[in-house]
């Protein structure tokens, strides 16, 4: 599949990556082209790049390793010791030029650390931020939050940093000044953010304007009552002839829940799909990029999870998030119907990879570990929000339970949606489920605040 075209605001942010040696963190709000810019950066640049993620399903989307695996660092709290290096693990770090990370708002403070001091000391430049390596990350710290501290580690944390986030890990972080912000990069490392503002999944000006708001936790009463008048519709039955409707829920159970009781309904012989798994992709099922059983009937809803890497590429008959309906199952293959057209889906083969440095060329390369096998489907009745990263749907019901109870949950779930047409609400949104974390407040306002770190412009 080719790689879509950059828009201006990503090529000449694609340049000052690829033309410069500076640390950028590439921000911006859903649907500004974040894995766009990404992609076309891991398939054009002309450094020695190697791409990570703090979990082994975000490195399965990147073609990466997750940071762990590439730096050969423990589970947990780091701390400041160095961990020991073998041959292998210094060589490839000394071949890297650029370093990018994805999914960064999930990467906390101490494994920050821990990949600046890991590079320092197997590059032997242990005075240079990251011994000389250029890091690029993605990521909104609007979304996505590094998993909370407990315990002692939560007590190390409140003792040794101002918060868990990335963006408040020593290498960043200068002197606290005379008003108490944080002076990003005056004595450590310099980070550059640049913030992509084009939006391309949502069209219409208000609606936009709305998510910002959500975003920011400055929701008006009238937004909100805008919000929650329009998603105050009894959803559509599953006969509508209309875009297939999915259900957004805070957790797993009830996703679960809502899956079974509609495939359970249907009628005809449910087939069980069985992935094959070669090579270790880690920690059971929570590393697999699919459902090593998928459970399925003709008059499923389903969900695509991975772009269309078919005969047909421009236009892709389907991409990450697509929702369709089984129609048949029978030869190896699974037919789905895609508002109208039917495309018979095979099982799709997703490679872990691990960098390994070859001393022929002296360059990196890339080794397939393992491999996952299976149709890249699952039941679309409902899903999580936090599995809706990144997903695009026309139509969905936000049922957000007893509240949200994470900063951040609300804005993802609402931005999935291509127009304010598309949105339901399972009960009027409250004041409480808009919730942004006041560290992510702090940063992003600093940030702006600093003339010398100018955001991207389309």
């Amino acid at each position: 599949m080719t790689t879509p075209a950059l828009s201006t605001e990503q090529e000449a942010l694609f340049r000052l990556i690829e033309d410069t040696n500076d640390h950028v963190f590439v921000t911006g709000r859903a649907g500004t082209g974040k894995s766009t810019l990404l992609q076309y950066l891991s398939d054009h640049t002309t450094k020695q790049i190697a791409v990570c993620a703090p979990t082994g399903v975000a490195a399965l989307n990147v073609e990466g390793q997750t940071i762990h695996s590439l730096f050969r660092l423990p589970i947990g709290l780091i701390g400041t010791s160095d961990e020991k290096q073998s041959d292998a693990t210094r060589k490839i770090l000394n071949a890297i030029e650029t370093l990018v990370i994805d999914e960064i708002s999930m990467v906390n403070a101490d494994l920050m650390d821990a990949i600046d001091r890991s590079l320092r000391m197997a590059r032997g430049r242990r005075a240079e931020p990251f011994g000389g390596v250029q890091i690029v990350m993605f990521g909104d710290p609007y979304q996505l939050a590094p998993v909370p501290p407990r315990g002692d580690e939560l007590r190390y944390v409140q003792d040794h940093y101002r918060s868990f986030w990335f963006f408040d890990a020593h290498i960043w972080a200068g002197e606290d000044s005379a008003d108490g912000l944080i002076d990003v990069g005056r004595h450590g490392a310099d980070l550059h953010i640049r913030e992509l503002v084009d939006i391309h999944r949502q069209s219409d000006a208000d609606f936009k304007a709305m998510l910002n708001a959500v975003r920011h936790g400055v929701v008006t009463a009238d937004i909100a009552q805008i919000l929650n008048d329009k998603g105050a519709r009894t959803p559509p039955t599953p006969t509508d002839d209309e875009a297939p409707i999915i259900t957004l829920a805070t957790r797993n159970d009830i996703v679960n829940n809502i899956n079974r009781r509609h495939l359970e309904a249907l009628r005809g012989r449910e087939q069980t799909a069985v992935a094959e798994v070669n090579g270790d992709f880690g920690r059971g099922d929570a590393g697999y990029p699919a459902d090593p059983e998928l459970r399925l009937k003709v008059g499923a809803q389903v969900m695509f999870l991975r772009n269309d890497r078919g005969a047909f590429p421009d236009p892709p008959r389907w991409v990450n998030g697509t929702i369709g309906r089984v129609t048949r199952i029978a030869g190896g293959t699974v037919r789905v119907d895609v508002d109208g057209d039917e495309f018979d889906v095979e099982p799709a083969v997703w490679e872990k990879y691990r960098y390994a440095y070859d001393p022929a060329s002296r360059a990196l390369t890339r080794e397939i570990v393992a491999e996952f096998t299976q149709f890249p489907l699952r039941l679309a009745w409902a899903v999580t929000i936090h599995k809706s990263q990144g997903k695009t749907y026309d139509r969905a019901i936000v049922d957000l339970g007893s509240g949200a109870f994470a900063p951040g949950q609300t804005y993802v779930a609402l931005s999935r949606l291509t127009s304010l047409d598309g949105l339901y609400l399972s009960r009027p949104l409250r004041p409480r489920d808009i919730q942004v974390d006041p560290d992510v407040r702090r940063f992003m306002a600093d940030v702006r605040r600093q003339t010398s770190v100018p955001r991207v412009a389309g």
